[in-house]
């Protein structure tokens, strides 16, 4: 079993994505396969963030929206869109995980699976989230 939040947050990605295509399907469904090779302490972890994203995605995606600079939200590419999701549910509903954390996890998704700008981009956006949007206990952690 992988102990890795590293792992688990690219399986919620994995699980984002694949429901960013077809939203008829449950994203609780669709998760079951990504997070399955989880350790289980990650597994509940995992299914906490898939379902708190799941009943905020209208809020996660209306702050999104208003850090994007000449984008829309259906515009960007379903890779960055999703990472940026994870990365807002992570800085405003996850109180133990520090703001750099988040950052340089989200970076490292989008250096993965995105475009080559991918990485610099999800920073640009996900640090003014952090700024204006993250509660401020998550600056003195």
């Amino acid at each position: 079993m992988i102990k890795s939040r590293h792992k688990m947050r690219e399986a919620i990605f994995k699980a984002l994505f694949q429901w960013d295509f077809n939203k008829d399907e449950n994203l609780e469904d669709i998760s079951k396969e990504h997070i399955s090779v989880l350790d289980d302490s990650l597994q509940e972890l995992a299914k906490k963030y898939v379902r708190g994203i799941r009943e905020n995605i209208l809020k996660i995606d209306e702050i999104i929206s208003k850090y994007l600079k000449n984008w829309t939200l259906d515009r960007l590419s379903v890779t960055d869109r999703n990472i940026l999701r994870l990365g807002t549910f992570e800085l405003l509903y996850i109180d133990d995980i520090p703001i750099e954390v988040t950052l340089d996890e989200m970076i490292e998704l989008g250096k993965a699976y995105g475009t080559e700008n991918s990485g610099k981009f999800v920073n640009g956006v996900l640090d003014k989230i952090a700024k204006e949007e993250a509660p401020k206990e998550k600056f003195e952690i």
